[in-house]
């Protein structure tokens, strides 16, 4: 528990000299005006919070320091998505930021099917990462995992068989 907590103030100090530096960079670029400097956003518990959503799934997600234990919907992450792809996916963000198995994930998910799921846990977690620590904004915005994938399913229209699929045409 030391360690962590050490490893934490570490993070903590490395992202203050960065966004410090950063911050004048920003500065100088601008010719004057800084950059909105962006605060964490965080519960009396110590959590960051925020929604993910992928197709028709969404997600709550809370993020704490700790151990790297993924909880979904009172499950493991192994046992509620058996698929290692799955898995893999919601490891990502975690990945990409440098602080693997630093965070502890507490998920609820709803609607859509495992992959949808998986895209809307991952999303939360990269929107709840960047709101814990503001400094791992970059790194998650250049992957794309802020961005929230907007694809959806066509709805059908009348006079069509499906979304665009049309029924057979009979010339007699």
């Amino acid at each position: 528990m030391a360690d962590e907590i050490k490893t934490l103030d570490a993070l903590k100090d490395a992202v203050a000299d960065s966004s410090a530096a950063a911050g004048e960079a920003a500065m100088a670029a601008t010719g004057g005006e800084a950059a909105p400097v962006r605060e964490p956003k965080r519960d009396a518990l110590g959590r960051a919070y925020a929604t993910g959503k992928r197709k028709d799934a969404v997600a709550r997600v809370w993020i704490k320091p700790g151990s790297g234990k993924v909880t979904v919907n009172g499950k493991e992450m192994a046992q509620y998505f058996a698929r290692p792809v799955l898995q893999m996916i919601l490891r990502q963000p975690f990945q990409v930021a440098g602080v693997t198995d630093q965070f502890d994930v507490m998920a609820t998910v709803a609607g859509g099917g495992l992959s949808g799921q998986a895209g809307a846990v991952k999303h939360g977690i990269s929107k709840a990462l960047q709101l814990y620590e503001p400094a791992l904004r970059p790194a998650l915005k250049a992957a794309g995992f802020l961005t929230r994938d907007s694809r959806v399913v066509e709805r059908k229209k009348y006079g069509k068989r499906k979304a665009r699929r049309s029924f057979q045409f009979s010339k007699r």
